[in-house]
């Protein structure tokens, strides 16, 4: 460990030492001072050094109570000037006292006590030793003590200002943190999303291929073959989406093509050919004009019609299922209707895909709105925005 170090927390340890400590070289260099004569050196004079020494006592107190410790530097000062000039000490110790007031307390106080300081001081001593106000050393005492309370000013301020440098970091550095933690939070969020649509269309579908080639396996071997070949497409399906998905917790950084490959509208003839094949009856329509959309409207539009169709096939299995798509001005109705039937089996869902697609539909600033019709059924109807602004479009 360095030295510099552990001395300053041996003195921070040690307050009273660490402010007297000053005292000490203004004894030596006043008792010094005493010795110079006009020609040679002579013995100091012992009666100012013991009344400097004495001065400087109350400096150990200087950090607890320092406008106390300045007017008590300062009285002692103009006392000993009053009663007894020939021997009146330097004000060295009022210069370190003026200097704490101003590096610890207000600015108004400082500087009014050390210019009521410096007139005092610079007038009696002035008046003692018959000398001009302003010439010597009365003018000199005065620039001394106006000069300990600019210093003291300056070090409050230089910390002030380190303080508040230091606390702007540390606040931009919370901040980027939090921000950094919202973006692991986002994508997290995202990435289970499309896990959950990937495993639970394919699985729903090949759990449901399966079950028709084992009912017809004996019976119709060449529909059973049929059905497990749909089940191979679509085993393959969800282990290449699974694996473009999962691939994206390894990519160093958002690179062009690193989500590479997202479902697109166009895609939705093969995912609905899928859930033909596995027993349910969709009917796919369009109206109105179909526009160019943004690359997150159709991976949103994608999304929300695969999960939909999932659930009518888990919860309406063999149920007539309509999927509307509705070009409008400014926006994309995507409807998904099935009309259900008593009989149709109730699957333990978790409500994980209706909360995921109004997140989707969201982010984009859509809407989605789900529940029972009436008359019987689900339908599920979202709104998406046709265009986004860029930096959503790309950050989705």
């Amino acid at each position: 460990m360095e030295l510099p170090k552990v001395w300053r927390r041996w003195l921070t340890r040690h307050e009273r030492i660490a402010d007297a400590l000053p005292a000490v070289p203004l004894i030596v260099i006043a008792t010094a001072a005493t010795a110079v004569g006009k020609n040679d050196w002579h013995d100091p004079r012992w009666g100012e050094a013991v009344w400097m020494a004495l001065s400087c006592v109350p400096l150990a107190f200087r950090s607890r109570w320092p406008l106390g410790v300045a007017l008590l530097t300062v009285v002692g000062n103009l006392t000993l000037l009053a009663v007894a000039p020939h021997i009146a000490p330097t004000p060295a110790a009022s210069l370190v006292a003026l200097y704490t007031l101003a590096a610890h307390g207000s600015r108004r106080t400082a500087w009014s006590v050390g210019v009521a300081a410096a007139v005092a001081i610079s007038g009696v001593y002035a008046a003692t030793q018959a000398e001009s106000l302003v010439g010597g050393a009365s003018l000199l005492r005065f620039d001394f003590l106006l000069a300990a309370t600019a210093l003291g000013r300056a070090v409050r301020s230089r910390r002030e200002n380190l303080a508040a440098a230091r606390a702007r970091v540390e606040r931009a550095e919370r901040m980027q943190e939090e921000e950094a933690r919202r973006r692991v939070s986002a994508e997290r969020v995202r990435i289970a999303r499309d896990l959950h649509d990937v495993v639970a269309h394919h699985m729903t579908l090949v759990n449901a291929q399966a079950g028709v080639a084992h009912h017809l396996l004996r019976t119709n071997p060449d529909q059973a073959y049929e059905a497990l070949a749909h089940i191979k497409e679509n085993s393959r399906a969800a282990l290449d989406e699974l694996r473009a998905t999962v691939g994206l917790l390894r990519q160093p950084d958002d690179a062009p093509g690193a989500r590479a490959p997202i479902p697109r509208l166009a895609d939705l003839d093969t995912l609905v050919s899928g859930f033909r094949a596995s027993g349910l009856p969709v009917r796919m329509t369009h109206s109105g004009t179909p526009t160019p959309l943004a690359p997150a409207t159709e991976l949103t539009a994608y999304r929300i019609v695969q999960e939909a169709l999932t659930n009518s096939h888990k919860h309406a299995a063999g149920s007539r299922t309509a999927l509307v798509l509705d070009y409008g001005p400014h926006t994309l109705k995507v409807t998904v209707t099935d009309h259900g039937h008593p009989g149709a089996p109730k699957g333990a869902g978790t409500g994980h895909g209706l909360i995921g697609m109004r997140e989707r539909a969201i982010a984009i600033g859509g809407t989605v709105t789900a529940g029972p019709r009436p008359e019987g059924g689900f339908q599920v109807v979202a709104e998406l925005p046709l265009s986004l602004t860029p930096t959503l479009s790309d950050a989705l």
